[in-house]
């Protein structure tokens, strides 16, 4: 097992507690602080699975030295962050940003997601109106479409409908992310083709064996599968398919191995762009750090 205080990398950040939404929630903070009297514009990043806040660490030092306050947040059971055994359902992981936004010193953010985290992002507007910005959605279809039963196996990738299957058994999942390689393998077959340095697979893999990091992490993805016929799951697609009526940003790459590029696109509502990341896979912005920063900013100074 791993102490979370392990995954408080050094760098060109500040690392923050913040307490939201009855949690204490880890952040990656770089550019003015709440000090500055609230003049430079807030944008939080949300990690997607396996990862941990640490996947943003190309974004935040040029995010924060294009004058934005960055917040890479560890979600809730992540990293850093506290792993209740409850609430890894994602109407509360968008109060928990909610939360984080508020606890910083904002009302509002540019809200930046990839996988799971782009899920979240891509909620905000529709759970916690106003508080979010813009949305930016990395390698994360809307989550409409994600939940439409009929196309789920044609948008999944086949390496990824049989890991999601593999997801929703006890136990097992959680046993072979401590103790075996679950979130190396899920790196290299999501990622494209020959991508993942070394550093990078030790640093997740140790990240997996905080105490209850490999079952939080788990316990979203099931939620994502068993709510859909659910009241709960039916009540949050309900709350995300009214039209988003701030701008959004999508990035996809061509080689994402996971979610398929020909089948990624499909925004609602608001001024909506579609860009993809050629030679990339599933994890943007470790894979094509250099791009998917500079859509970023391009889009961020656009839309500020």
């Amino acid at each position: 097992m791993t102490d979370s205080s392990a995954v408080l990398l050094d760098g060109p950040w500040r690392h923050l507690f913040v307490a939201a939404n009855a949690a204490r929630f880890h952040v990656a903070e770089a550019g003015p602080d709440g000090d500055d009297g609230g003049t430079a514009p807030l944008v939080v990043l949300l990690h997607g699975f396996p990862e941990m806040w640490w996947a943003w660490r190309h974004q935040i030092p040029a995010l924060a030295a294009a004058g934005y306050r960055v917040a890479a947040m560890d979600l809730r059971g992540t990293g850093a962050s506290d792993k209740p055994p409850h609430g890894y359902d994602v109407p509360t992981l968008a109060r928990d940003v909610a939360g984080v936004i508020r606890s910083l010193g904002a009302q509002e953010a540019f809200v930046v997601g990839h996988g799971t985290g782009g899920a979240v992002a891509w909620s905000m507007p529709g759970l916690q109106p106003g508080v979010a910005r813009g949305v930016a959605a990395l390698s994360a279809p809307h989550p409409v479409r994600m939940r439409n039963g009929a196309v789920l196996s044609r948008v999944l990738g086949r390496s990824a409908t049989r890991r999601l299957a593999f997801f929703q058994l006890p136990f097992f999942p959680e046993h072979r992310m401590t103790r075996g390689d679950l979130a190396t393998r899920v790196l290299h077959d999501w990622g494209a083709p020959g991508w993942l340095p070394a550093d990078v697979a030790a640093t997740y893999r140790m990240a997996a064996r905080i105490p209850f990091a490999a079952h939080s992490a788990m316990e979203t993805l099931r939620w994502m599968v068993r709510s859909t016929p659910r009241i709960d799951g039916q009540r949050y697609l309900a709350a995300v398919r009214e039209p988003i009526t701030v701008p959004v940003l999508q990035l996809h790459g061509t080689a994402d191995r996971c979610v398929p590029a020909s089948v990624a696109r499909g925004g609602t509502g608001a001024p909506y762009r579609f860009e993809l990341v050629p030679g990339a896979g599933h994890f943007l912005p470790e894979e094509a750090p250099e791009r998917t920063t500079a859509l970023l900013l391009e889009w961020l100074d656009s839309v500020r």
